[in-house]
């Protein structure tokens, strides 16, 4: 790794950031049910909270990349989610939960890929070993699933936000330690983001990305309440996660030598195709644990190597003052809008057609995501500027 890396402190504050979406994933839904909800709100107050990422993200990446403070601008955004979760530990319907899951949201979702940004800087050329430090996220999304679903079981679901609360505290004092990576000479080019959007390469790789991360909206939404509904115990639930997450982590320490090796286009095609496999296997067998474990041990492929390529796609396409906004382009319209529309639509499904035929609808949409990867995604990639 390069010298002087403060390797620590940035994967401090990936185990923080995921720890919090490691309570969040799994159990905001079986809390939003006890407080009153229905699969539908349930499926639009979990589609606001992605919904965010469409908007701020982009908003905070250009300041960033305007003024080069993109740590001031993690800080701020910390802060203020710390600030605006509280209103959740006030009483109130629809109307205010929505309210305030945009509010905490809209800054809290501004933080990743600006922080994101800050750790490609600090690696400098060494970015194959970004899974090294981002696998900690991982390892704070299992703590938070393990010990948040022990204790649901012994103490009920209200303690969610208290948890969440404490989390998001940890994660604003921890974001004032983290250091700005030092400026480079093309980071004050701030033009061609258009050209470079317009490039089928980027566009096409955009879309394949929106297309997987929208199948994985039910599954965000409402997987937990769906293992509930088969007779599941909060450490059970916790437990299915911790699979996936294992297998995640396994994945992150391997990827520095399986994507050089594979190339970006088959490693996405891999995990967009699995990932039509994984639901599959979810929707029809609930009741069976061992399948139901095996379809978790995917999200190895569906998000830990997915991840792994289109971010260093990502990292080659946006170069110099554009990082910041392909940071947040990437993460508004994949983890955004992606899995928004699919939480959205499979909220409003999930009673109608049953969740089976919805996680059927969420394969066909991986699919999907498999075909636009195939045709658009070179095999070994230079930047978008280069042919």
């Amino acid at each position: 790794m390069p010298s002087g890396l403060p390797f620590v402190r940035l994967a401090a504050f990936y185990f923080a950031f995921f720890g919090v979406l490691g309570v969040l994933s799994p159990y905001w839904g079986p809390y939003l049910r006890e407080r009153g909800f229905d699969a539908a709100e349930i499926g639009l107050l979990v589609a606001l909270l992605h919904a965010t990422k469409i908007v701020a993200p982009n908003l905070w990446g250009w300041v960033a990349d305007r003024t080069g403070r993109g740590m001031a601008v993690i800080r701020m955004a910390c802060i203020a989610a710390l600030i605006g979760f509280t209103g959740v530990l006030q009483p109130g319907g629809l109307v205010w939960m929505a309210t305030v899951m945009v509010g905490f949201s809209f800054f809290w979702n501004a933080a990743l890929p600006q922080f994101e940004a800050n750790t490609m800087r600090h690696l400098g050329r060494s970015t194959q070993f970004y899974p090294r430090i981002r696998l900690w996220g991982t390892v704070g999304f299992m703590a938070s699933v393990l010990i948040v679903g022990e204790g649901i079981d012994r103490f009920g679901t209200e303690i969610v936000p208290a948890v969440l609360l404490a989390l998001f505290g940890v994660l604003a004092v921890l974001s004032l330690t983290v250091p700005q990576a030092a400026a480079r000479p093309e980071d004050h080019d701030h033009s061609g983001l258009l050209k470079v959007l317009c490039q089928p390469r980027v566009a096409g790789l955009l879309l394949a990305c929106f297309l997987l991360q929208a199948s994985h909206g039910p599954f965000y939404a409402l997987y937990s309440v769906y293992l509930q509904d088969y007779g599941y115990s909060g450490t059970a639930i916790g437990g299915l996660w911790a699979i996936a997450l294992i297998a995640e982590i396994g994945v992150f320490l391997l990827m520095p030598r399986w994507l050089p090796r594979l190339g970006h286009r088959y490693v996405l095609m891999l995990a967009m195709g699995l990932g039509a496999v994984r639901w599959l296997l979810v929707g029809a067998f609930p009741q069976l644990v061992a399948i139901q474990g095996l379809a978790q041990l995917m999200h190895a492929a569906t998000y830990g190597m997915y991840h792994a390529a289109a971010i260093s796609l990502i990292d080659r396409y946006f170069t110099g003052g554009l990082q910041g906004r392909g940071q947040a382009l990437y993460s508004s319209l994949t983890f955004g809008a992606g899995v928004a529309a699919g939480s959205f639509v499979g909220g409003r499904l999930w009673d109608v057609i049953g969740p089976a035929h919805t996680f059927q609808l969420a394969a066909v949409v991986a699919a999907l995501g498999l075909l636009v990867a195939a045709v658009s995604v070179p095999q070994r990639p230079a930047a978008a500027g280069h042919a």
